[in-house]
């Protein structure tokens, strides 16, 4: 990034960008597109989206917040429930080992049967119940083509749109960029947006094949794996580092061959494109520090038992499962780490009380375990989503360059709104209601009554109009 600052790349392929979309809205809905595009993994989406969409959406005025927020929401929601990412492996792995627990169970005489669904099965019967992740990701489409924001988001856009602020006063931003780097450089030969184009897709493409090569077999030819199995075991740090550094290495020879920067000169910013990361790689090593205390000190373990101790009814199991998982995500910031802790109690309670309560009845034992498989990886997701300590929410900051706590405090609102709908409707799915083709429309109502209020609620209190005027570039 300090090579393509600083050579005028960014800004060349912003200025070509903003020839064709020159609208607030345009820009917010060109980012949520690439969003949902780049559904294979988080972290990539968080590299990619924020670093390619920030140079346009500065300049169209949309406000780091929303710009931090559009990324973040099609970080993990996105890859939680994408048919191919670099979680679905981890996810379905986690629900494999849970039923051959309950075959031993078996085995052993302490339960007649166990499901005979394979783990891939099972998994896509829960996405329906994945109820968190849909919800936020269909919010965050509306708002941002509404333009209809609440809470602190609502403050910051007009202050995006009336002032030209995309941050804050007195505002730090995770990559202090402008600071840094200086401002739009002028005066001299400037590179092409050609050369921040072709960096983008040498760092999405070496990033696919890394993926690829790292979780295929043990082949002397990794192509010889199917792609959408190696992705379930890949190596997505290691992928993202072969990524960054061949697309290093293209900015890097473009700029000496096109004599655009002196060997000096590329060293120095390279350097100081170093420098940005300091601040970010610091909060997140605190972040995995306070992480591994919670391990330690067996956080996780003590919430679960005091939530399993009463006796449950079959159907209320999902929405126990859920306010547990969304409780522990949101205090330790991993969703992966909820996820591990979570699915070998939650598929095995599921299936054990809905035997006991309905011997006869697999169908109910089937659908609670769905619903509970969907409310573990939902609720783990909220966290990941919203928790200031999330290495996704503060990768969301960081490659947004916004302010981390302004990412934080703007977000929390929405993810709130889908994750209290998210309880409502497994409160209706112990209530008997359990079919996810009423539930999730019902989920989708609520959701756009509930922002539509909240938004209303909002523009009352901050004393300021309830649609953000839309920026037109001219």
């Amino acid at each position: 990034m300090g090579l393509l600052y600083t050579s005028g790349a960014v800004h060349s392929a912003a200025r070509a960008i903003t020839r064709r979309i020159r609208t607030a809205r345009g820009a917010s809905l060109a980012s949520a597109a690439l969003g949902l595009a780049v559904f294979f993994d988080d972290y990539g989406n968080t590299v990619i989206v924020g670093t390619s969409m920030r140079p346009v959406s500065d300049r169209l005025r949309v406000s780091r917040e929303l710009l931090s927020y559009i990324v973040d929401s099609t970080a993990a929601p996105v890859a939680g429930i994408a048919l191919i990412s670099s979680w679905i492996g981890y996810e379905v792995s986690l629900i494999r080992d849970s039923i051959e627990s309950l075959s031993e169970q078996v085995a052993a005489g302490l339960i007649p049967s166990a499901p005979e669904l394979g783990a891939y099965v099972m998994w896509l019967n829960a996405v329906p119940y994945h109820f968190y992740s849909i919800l936020a990701i269909l919010l965050l489409l509306i708002v941002v083509w509404t333009r209809r924001h609440y809470g602190p988001m609502l403050r910051a856009e007009h202050r995006a749109v009336r002032e030209g602020k995309v941050l804050r006063d007195d505002a730090t931003p995770l990559l202090p960029t402008e600071e840094v780097l200086g401002a739009e450089p002028t005066g001299k030969k400037q590179a092409s947006g050609w050369l921040f184009l072709t960096t983008m897709l040498v760092l999405v493409v070496v990033m696919l094949i890394g993926l690829w090569a790292t979780g295929a077999a043990e082949l002397t030819r990794f192509w010889e794996t199917p792609f959408g199995e190696a992705l379930m075991n890949a190596d997505t740090a290691k992928a993202l580092f072969w990524g960054g550094m061949a697309a290093y290495f293209v900015a890097f020879a473009w700029i000496l061959l096109g004599k655009i920067m002196t060997f000096r000169e590329v060293m120095k910013q390279t350097m100081r494109g170093m420098y940005l990361m300091v601040l970010p790689n610091t909060i997140l090593l605190h972040a995995w520090t306070i992480k591994s205390a919670t391990d330690a000190v067996g956080t996780a373990d003590y919430v679960i038992h005091g939530a399993i101790v009463a006796g449950l009814t079959p159907l209320l199991v999902p929405l126990i499962i859920y306010a547990v998982s969304m409780f522990i995500s949101f205090n330790t910031g991993t969703s992966w780490g909820t996820f591990g802790v979570m699915m070998p109690i939650a598929v095995p309670m599921a299936w054990r009380i809905s035997l006991l309560h309905y011997p006869n009845n697999l169908e109910i034992a089937y659908l609670t375990v769905f619903a509970s498989i969907g409310a573990v990886f939902g609720g783990g997701i909220f966290g990941d989503h919203c928790s200031p300590i999330s290495d996704t929410t503060i990768m969301s900051s960081m490659f947004s360059a916004s302010d981390h706590i302004d990412h934080v405090i703007t977000q929390l609102p929405y993810a709130l709104t889908a994750g209290l709908i998210g309880i409502i409707l497994y409160a209706l799915f112990a209530l008997n209601l359990t079919q996810w083709f009423i539930l999730l429309p019902a989920g989708i109502v609520l959701l756009v009554v509930a922002r539509r209020v909240l938004n209303l609620i909002s523009s009352r209190r901050q004393k300021l109009p309830p649609v953000v005027p839309n920026y037109i570039l001219e």
